[in-house]
């Protein structure tokens, strides 16, 4: 079941965000459960998004030097994991060693005020102290396309934030516009070259077909017609591939074109992606001339 967080408040974003995984998924409740639970339990203070361009919260936590890889690529059934780094500074009243204390990180589609999709790490980050008032945090975000956390038009940009908590004395911190990734539709392309063998001067055939994930079906479909696919050729005992051509694709991301027969080696299709969708490339299919 498809849930999105299309509301404002603090709660309700995190609610939605928790309710999508399974808690089995995680060994006890986990991060972004906490995070819904405590929003929802007090009220989300601030009474606006989580995920924005500005600090909000009356804890003491500010965070920074916010790392992300830059493309997170998303098939459709495997967990998709990627690390998150960031710093935060807190006042000396914040006990980030405490087991009262959690911070995560999470990334947001849309605005600050209102997200369309967010996405959060099922365990807290770990802080490692640099002073008495500054630490290194490094967390996760976890994402599961199999149970419906995506629709194909969140690929494209995300921006990240950092979330802290403080169980004891029921403040939180939270902070948007940190950083951006993309996250891409994972990608597959295929090759055949023949026929094979062939005889030198002979006209070989190269077809294959690009697709990418569907996040909403949970299968693999065929790109629109016209994206651009290199062709290229590797000569028998070299490691180097040439472009030989340019293809488009056609309807359902087929490829097809031809070349003539000069000497052994192989030939593979190389896509360099797009926003939405991953780059990708297949791997070589060898050709006998004779």
């Amino acid at each position: 079941m498809r849930i999105r967080a299309t509301v404002a408040a603090l709660s309700g974003a995190l609610a939605l965000s928790a309710l999508t995984v399974p808690a089995a998924q995680a060994d006890g409740p986990s991060f972004r459960e906490e995070a819904a639970a405590f929003a929802a339990s007090h009220g989300a203070p601030a009474a606006r998004s989580a995920f924005g361009a500005a600090a909000v919260g009356d804890l003491d936590v500010s965070f920074s030097d916010f790392k992300i890889a830059k493309t997170v690529k998303v098939g459709t059934t495997n967990k998709v994991s990627t690390t998150v780094t960031y710093k935060i500074k807190h006042g000396a009243g914040v006990d980030t060693k405490s087991e009262d204390f959690a911070t995560g990180p999470y990334i947001y589609k849309g605005s600050y005020d209102a997200p369309v999709n967010l996405l959060l790490g099922d365990y807290a980050a770990t802080c490692a102290a640099t002073s008495s008032t500054t630490a290194n945090c490094s967390g996760k975000i976890d994402i599961y396309p199999a149970y419906g956390e995506l629709i194909n038009s969140d690929a494209g940009t995300w921006k990240g934030g950092a979330l802290a908590l403080d169980y004891v004395t029921e403040k939180f911190a939270d902070e948007g516009g940190l950083g951006s990734t993309l996250v891409q539709r994972y990608s597959r392309l295929t090759v055949n070259a023949s026929p094979e063998p062939v005889k030198k001067g002979k006209t070989i055939t190269v077809t294959g077909k690009l697709s990418r994930a569907n996040w909403e079906t949970g299968s693999y479909s065929g790109l629109p017609s016209g994206q651009s696919v290199a062709l290229q050729f590797r000569t028998s005992g070299t490691s180097t591939y040439t472009n030989v051509k340019g293809v488009k694709t056609a309807a359902g991301g087929a490829l097809k074109t031809t070349v003539t027969a000069a000497t052994d080696g192989y030939f593979r299709f190389k896509y360099a992606g797009i926003t939405s969708t991953a780059p990708v490339t297949a791997a070589g299919d060898f050709v006998d001339v004779r």
